[in-house]
């Protein structure tokens, strides 16, 4: 594949989910149990498993789904535990791979949800979190950011802190044709630069300018780890019991980068 310009691209990591479980080569299964991590809010707090319910891989996909389950139960956190009815699926390549600059692309089909209450994001996460701070501090790169109240978009958002007001770190430009279907999502990034790329055309170009203490190309320039999220929405998005269509689960065909 040739880069824009000149030279030519490597693939450095490629997953096609073939076979009938998750390559644990490539991919780690978040639980919140031992991570913390969760999302929703109150009564639709999302709870993470390590469960084919949520997690499976069939038939050439890798299937994220968030659930309802059939009664409440205590989901175990290190922060807390609490209590919910709401399951989910999430993967990532942490402590796996990790890579600073390059290509990362993502083919994925969304639920059919045209209401609010579903979230949907395929991300870069720096390896190193707490680098230059805590989050944004670090940064974080949202090449796909789906919302279900706007079933027609991807809204990426590219996370720092930045030395003035920037303009470029989202957009509400980059149109889906039908979330349904298969698309390719991506992000180029450079030693200046983010694209985000929607079917291989550029929704959004950023160039990033970090507050002091840091210069770029921090914090932009250690590697990121790739991670895939199913999720139950928060703020005008959030889940409504009733409303929002569940089961609902992300289809991954691949998910390939290059250096």
């Amino acid at each position: 594949m040739a880069k824009p310009g000149a030279g030519v691209w490597q693939c450095s990591f490629d997953d096609e989910f073939t076979g009938t479980a998750l390559n644990t080569r490539n991919w780690v299964v978040q639980q919140t149990a031992t991570s913390g991590y969760t999302n929703g809010t109150g009564a639709g707090t999302v709870c993470y498993l390590n469960s084919p319910n949520n997690v499976s891989v069939a038939g050439g996909y890798l299937n994220l789904t968030v659930r309802t389950e059939p009664n409440a139960f205590i989901c175990p956190d290190p922060a807390g535990n609490f209590t919910t009815q709401y399951t989910s699926g999430m993967v990532s390549s942490y402590g796996l791979f990790s890579q600073a600059y390059g290509l990362f692309e993502v083919s994925a089909k969304l639920p059919a949800a045209t209401t609010k209450g579903l979230q949907e994001t395929l991300w870069l996460w720096p390896s190193n979190d707490i680098k230059y701070g805590a989050w944004p501090g670090s940064g974080e790169i949202d090449f796909g950011e789906f919302y279900s109240q706007y079933p027609t978009l991807d809204v990426p958002y590219v996370h720092y802190n930045a030395a003035t007001p920037d303009p470029n770190v989202t957009a509400y430009n980059c149109t889906i044709a039908n979330g349904n279907q298969f698309h390719t999502y991506g992000v180029e990034w450079t030693t200046s630069s983010i694209t985000i790329l929607y079917d291989s055309k550029t929704c959004l170009v950023d160039q990033w300018h970090p507050a002091w203490p840091l210069v770029a190309p921090q914090p932009f320039n250690q590697p990121f780890l790739i991670a895939l999220t199913q999720a139950l929405g928060v703020g005008t998005n959030a889940y409504v019991r009733g409303v929002t269509p569940l089961p609902a689960t992300t289809q991954i065909d691949w998910v390939r980068a290059w250096k």
